[in-house]
C-alpha cells in the first residue's frame, strides 16, 4: 500500500510540473512569440513599406486578442494546478539566514502559482531583451 502512494505522489508531482512548465511556456509567451508573430502577420498584411492603419490594427488587436487568450489558458492551468496539487500556493522560499528566531510560520504572505509563473516570465524575458540588446544587437551607429 506504501508504495501506491508512493507512485501516486511521484505521477502528481510530475503532472503538477508540467502544468507549470506549460504555464511558464505560456506566460513567456506574452512577452516574445505573440508580439513577434502578430507583428510579422502585420507585415505580411500591408503592401508597402509605408502602410496606413490597417496593418496597426492588425497588429494591435491581434495582440489583446492573444494575450487574452493565453491570460484565460494560464486561468484554466492554474485550476488544474490545484486540482491537481490541491494547493494554489507555493512554499515560501526564504533563506534560513534570514529567519528570525522567533518566527512564526505563517499562512499569508506566501506567492501563488500564477504570481511565480508570470514574476518568472517577465523576469526571463528582461534577461532575454538584456542579453540582446548588449551582445547581438549591435550599434545603431554607422561604422566611418
Amino acid at each position: 500500500m506504501a508504495t501506491g502512494s508512493r507512485s501516486e505522489r511521484t505521477a502528481r508531482g510530475l503532472a503538477a510540473s508540467g502544468v507549470f512548465l506549460v504555464m511558464l511556456l505560456a506566460a513567456l509567451s506574452l512577452w516574445t512569440a505573440i508580439p513577434l508573430a502578430w507583428i510579422y502577420i502585420g507585415s505580411k498584411v500591408s503592401d508597402t513599406q509605408f502602410p496606413s492603419t490597417g496593418p496597426y490594427f492588425v497588429v494591435g488587436a491581434g495582440i489583446i486578442a492573444s494575450v487574452l487568450l493565453v491570460a484565460w489558458l494560464l486561468g484554466r492551468l492554474n485550476r488544474l494546478y490545484i486540482e491537481v496539487t490541491g494547493t494554489n500556493k507555493l512554499a515560501p522560499m526564504r533563506a534560513a539566514w534570514l529567519k528570525s528566531m522567533r518566527d512564526t510560520p505563517s499562512g499569508h504572505g506566501s506567492t501563488t502559482v500564477v504570481e511565480a509563473v508570470l514574476m518568472g516570465s517577465v523576469l526571463l524575458a528582461a534577461v532575454a531583451l538584456t542579453l540582446w540588446f548588449f551582445l547581438l544587437a549591435g550599434s545603431p551607429i554607422p561604422n566611418q
